[in-house]
């Protein structure tokens, strides 16, 4: 397999800097990685780094064109679920903006863009979903990721891909946020009252497997739509009780709760969950059982005592 050169932006994010780490660790590729801010991966000083806010048109062509990649993972993302409702303007430019700017240097360089989007495209009516289902975001949020999608597909890129997933989960340096996982393993260790939605179903993703199937786009010049998650399918309750289990943590303080007791400001997918044959079969794609992750996520925190 040839060496690519390969730019990812939102670098110092939970997906970037796996990202980082799999491509320097287990490739020959050429990298360069790109965040809004100063580089967060202090462990590690064999790559290189330039600050980039995807946001910034003149910012994405200059960078896109100095580096002159064979291929950009675009990672950088507005998630906040909440926050896009209230911060609309925010949202768009980040998540739809950014990807306009990216397509832009993308089509110039002739690059690959691999745009990640999100299982909140869809309405949750009838998960688990393939590629093929059309997607009816429910919030502002999802509504966002479609369409930088439709932007995307619509673009007259020779090769682009579009990456959803599920939940990711997973530990990196100087997390600028936590994830469901860490969060119920804190919060249950710390002895508090959680309450935990039980009609809201997804498939956890652990973040090591999803850096492995942008990848395998990646290399093997895959166009089109991947759905990559994690293969086990279960409620958000029950993912805080695996947790639980897994950890030898009580598990009296959680208590069950429906989604429209808690009055979130977006509204969410009830069932998603992904069919994931088309990235077996076509990329190799097998992620881990959630158990597994878990096990695998142990490690990577064992490693910083």
């Amino acid at each position: 397999m040839g060496s690519k050169r390969i730019l990812i932006t939102g670098s110092n994010g939970l997906l970037g800097q796996k990202l980082i780490h799999l491509i320097l660790d287990h490739s020959n590729h050429v990298l360069l990685a790109t965040s809004k801010g100063e580089n967060r991966v202090a462990s590690r000083q064999d790559f290189d780094f330039q600050s980039l806010d995807i946001t910034n048109k003149k910012m994405v062509e200059a960078v896109v064109n100095s580096f002159a990649p064979d291929v950009v993972i675009n990672t950088a993302a507005m998630t906040n679920v909440d926050a896009c409702e209230s911060q609309k303007e925010d949202c768009i430019a980040m998540n739809v903006d950014g990807v306009k700017n990216l397509v832009a240097a993308c089509k110039k360089n002739k690059a690959h863009l691999i745009d990640l989007s999100t299982d909140f495209v869809f309405d949750g009516k009838s998960g688990p979903y393939s590629e093929d289902d059309l997607p009816n975001p429910l919030s502002f949020y999802g509504q966002s990721k479609y369409d930088s999608e439709k932007i995307v597909i619509n673009s007259g890129l020779k090769n682009w891909s579009i990456a959803r997933t599920i939940i990711i989960y997973g530990h990196v340096e100087n997390m600028s946020r936590s994830n469901i996982v860490l969060w119920a393993k804190g919060a249950l260790e710390s002895g508090n009252e959680l309450t935990i939605v039980d009609d809201q179903f997804r498939s956890p993703t652990y973040a090591v497997d999803l850096a492995k199937g942008c990848l395998l786009i990646a290399e093997k010049e895959k166009n089109g739509i991947y759905h990559l998650s994690g293969k086990d399918s279960m409620s958000i309750l029950e993912l805080v009780y695996n947790v639980a289990d897994f950890y030898g943590l009580d598990k009296t303080n959680i208590t069950p709760i429906k989604s429209n007791s808690l009055n979130q400001a977006a509204k969410r997918p009830p069932i998603t969950g992904f069919v994931l044959d088309k990235a077996n079969k076509e990329l190799g794609y097998f992620p881990l059982s959630f158990n597994d992750g878990l096990k695998a996520l142990t490690k990577e925190l064992d490693n910083l005592i």
